[in-house]
């Protein structure tokens, strides 16, 4: 059976800030919960006229927020809330033992308190993933890691990006991976709670976003809503023969400027800046893409189905 997930990264603005090595106070309160106030709710509409039930990784710190409601209402609406840290420090996979359980259980207890039950799944901040951190998932008793992102072109693209701004003297929260998530498997599999990044015993599953064969180019939101549409159709093509696909969003890919985003977050976060409604209708079209051809389901539903042993005779 051929399953297609749709996820959501809801990291803050201030986050984005970090990556750019510009001051959080640059962000007032509102500025700061858009992700939530007014993302959310534009992506539970695209969801709902699409039939996806999706998987949100929600900041734990943020549960508490302006955006409550609107995750009390997403989780009624059966969309999945899974983990993105307590506090989305870039450096969690380098974190100690006890850091990396205080952030992990402070974030499970925001997440059972608005959805009655305990997080199954985990992104890490970045995408990056360690040994540390995947022992600790495994010793939490996670189901599911969704970190892994083998994606060539943007690691190359982050690799320039951090290089520019050190000579440039700036700099950002945000770190570069490990060299061996280029070449980690494109679709799900139990990791080496060791090496992350191959195959192993590890009793969790982990669920890789989306990337084309080959030259790996990630299917994502970003992409999606930046390129021209015959650069899409021809990315969805590549990845819509597989068997998983994991398409991965941003709360920022439904903003835009009109949204009150500061002018200085806005010149460098360059697809924040595109006009909305046209990133809307382009991820109107995925969805629906993903809903003819897949059967869509939640990572937590895609997780516990592939951890199943296959049926005798199959």
């Amino acid at each position: 059976m051929r399953r297609a997930c749709v996820s959501v990264d809801l990291d803050g603005l201030h986050h984005y800030a970090r990556i750019h090595g510009l001051a959080e106070s640059a962000l007032d309160a509102r500025a700061r919960a858009l992700h939530l106030t007014v993302a959310l709710p534009r992506l539970l509409e695209l969801f709902q006229a699409a039939g996806v039930r999706a998987t949100l990784f929600v900041v734990g710190e943020d549960v508490h927020g302006p955006g409550a409601e609107v995750l009390h209402r997403a989780v009624q609406a059966g969309h999945e809330l899974a983990s993105h840290s307590h506090t989305h420090p870039y450096a969690l996979a380098r974190a100690a033992p006890g850091q990396l359980d205080e952030e992990l259980g402070r974030a499970e207890e925001a997440l059972q308190a608005v959805s009655g039950r305990r997080p199954e799944g985990f992104r890490a901040p970045g995408y990056t993933l360690s040994s540390p951190l995947l022992q600790a998932l495994v010793r939490r008793g996670y189901h599911y890691d969704a970190s892994v992102f083998p994606a060539v072109p943007y690691y190359l693209a982050k690799a320039a990006v951090l290089f520019a701004m050190r000579l440039a003297g700036r700099a950002s929260a945000s770190s570069l991976d490990s060299p061996a998530v280029l070449w980690a498997p494109r679709q799900p599999y139990a990791p080496d709670v060791d090496r992350p990044y191959r195959r192993g015993t590890a009793p969790l599953v982990e669920l890789p976003m989306a990337v084309t064969p080959v030259l790996r180019v990630p299917f994502f939101g970003t992409l999606l809503t930046s390129l021209p549409g015959w650069a899409v159709r021809a990315a969805y093509r590549a990845v819509a023969g597989d068997d998983f696909l994991s398409l991965e969003l941003h709360a920022v890919d439904v903003l835009d400027g009109a949204d009150g985003i500061p002018g200085a977050l806005l010149s460098v976060q360059r697809d924040v800046a595109r006009p909305r409604a046209e990133k809307e209708r382009r991820l109107a079209q995925v969805l629906g893409w993903l809903a003819r051809d897949f059967q869509t389901a939640t990572l937590a539903e895609a997780g516990r189905a592939l951890a199943q042993p296959a049926p005798e005779g199959a």
